[in-house]
């Protein structure tokens, strides 16, 4: 397999965590263990290759960049989430902590046109007026918790894709301070800066290991 840009080779690499049901890149066994005779090809040997790559990187890689590419590129959910996480110490700004949270997960899961949820739906539960308090309060416990669940199942990821609720997008959410809407914007400016700094200088690192495995493409090799 040989990759034509470090984007594409990142990409894939992380893609193989999400395709490889056993969610951890472990290429060695299986595909090998299928083939009694000749070589791997095709497919399985792009396969494989990948989760080479991926390997590579994960040891390789200084963890912050590991975690900034994994942040922004990674398809695999349990990796992305964590490595959001993660890389929230690893980012300088004056903000507080939860806005620093909810920028650098914004920015993982950028906003897309048309991707909007809708909003979750309310169950309202009626009770007679005249029905004594315990009944009251079970009843309004109930709505409770069933609109909870209904706004659980809304928030929840379709498919291995999070979309999320506007609301993440809306800076009014991330800050309780009151902070003027002119700071607010520049904390999420510079939050936003500093993560792509921090994909920008891994991809040159990946990009520098990579080139000395020779999993590059040449086009001058081409007739």
């Amino acid at each position: 397999m040989i990759y034509r840009d470090v984007i594409s080779a990142v990409i894939r690499a992380l893609a193989s965590e999400t395709i490889n049901s056993a969610g951890g890149c472990d290429y060695t066994p299986k595909i090998q263990a299928s083939k009694l005779k000749g070589e791997i090809v095709g497919k399985e040997a792009a396969f494989l290759t990948d989760c080479w790559v991926f390997g590579r990187l994960h040891s390789c890689l200084e963890p912050k960049h590991w975690m900034a590419l994994n942040a922004c590129y990674s398809t695999h959910m349990a990796s992305k989430v964590g490595a959001i996480g993660r890389i929230v110490s690893h980012v300088s700004s004056p903000a507080p902590r939860l806005f620093l949270t909810k920028a650098v997960t914004a920015w993982a899961y950028p906003q897309l046109g048309g991707a909007e949820r809708a909003p979750a739906e309310k169950v309202t539960l009626e009770v007679d007026e005249d029905a004594p308090a315990w009944r009251k309060a079970a009843v309004a416990k109930s709505q409770k918790a069933i609109n909870a669940k209904l706004k659980q199942r809304q928030e929840a990821p379709c498919e291995g894709v999070i979309i999320l609720p506007a609301h993440n997008y809306d800076m009014n959410t991330w800050d309780v301070d009151g902070t003027p809407e002119r700071t607010r914007r520049d904390w999420r400016r510079k939050i936003f800066k500093g993560l792509d700094t921090l994909v920008n200088q891994a991809l040159l690192e990946a990009g520098e290991i990579l080139t000395k495995e020779g999993v590059f493409f040449d086009e001058q090799d081409v007739a």
